[in-house]
């Protein structure tokens, strides 16, 4: 009885045919390629040959400025002229004033007027801030604020002490006369101090007659 015929090599041992592999366990007989000139590698790494070199137009490593002050300095540019004012409300010398002689008719308008309410019952306080105003408010636009702050002020205080000695016969008129003494000497002096500080004091009850 003659045997059905075998598949080649069923009968050989150690002939076993040939077990398919799955795809990608071998490497593949083309050679591989290499990545494209300056093109990142597999997982990130550098090209072949390394990175091109720098240009010139990138930022500086570590984030510094460059050489030679391209950035503005801490707290921006000084303004045109050279630095910034100095002194008090109105630059220069002297607390705030361009020269002492600029201070010191200031506090006079501020000073007399005060010393002018007292000494004549609340009526004479402007006489003070009108020869500061005169004498130096054309030449100094600083004396002449302090001045007709200080006129304004005392002119209207002025007037009140005025009516109260009017109406002081039937005893209400002293409280004009005693506002316009008290009011007038305190605010004065306040305001002298500020303008010895080189600052613009605004009177408060005042109104603006002379600009």
């Amino acid at each position: 009885m003659t045997e059905p015929p075998r598949p080649p090599g069923a009968g050989d041992p150690g002939n076993y045919p040939p077990e398919p592999t799955s795809p990608g366990s071998y490497p593949s007989s083309e050679p591989p390629t290499a990545p494209l000139s300056g093109a990142p590698g597999p997982g990130g790494y550098p090209p072949a040959g390394g990175y091109p070199p720098p240009t010139g137009d990138q930022p500086p490593s570590g984030g510094y400025p460059p050489a030679g002050g391209g950035y503005p300095p801490s707290g921006g540019y000084p303004p045109p002229g050279g630095g910034y004012p100095t002194g008090g409300a109105y630059g220069g010398t002297g607390g705030g004033f361009a020269s002492s002689e600029d201070k010191t008719w200031a506090l006079v308008a501020h000073f007399g007027g005060a010393a002018g309410a007292i000494v004549s019952g609340g009526v004479l306080g402007w006489i003070a801030p009108l020869v500061a105003m005169l004498a130096r408010g054309n030449q100094s636009p600083t004396v002449r604020a302090h001045a007709v702050a200080a006129l304004n002020f005392q002119l209207i205080w002025s007037i009140v002490g005025l009516v109260g000695w009017v109406l002081s016969c039937i005893l209400i008129g002293f409280l004009g006369v005693f506002a316009a003494i008290a009011l007038g000497a305190i605010f004065g002096i306040i305001a002298g101090i500020k303008a010895n500080e080189g600052q613009l004091y605004r009177y408060p009850l005042s109104a603006r007659l002379i600009k």
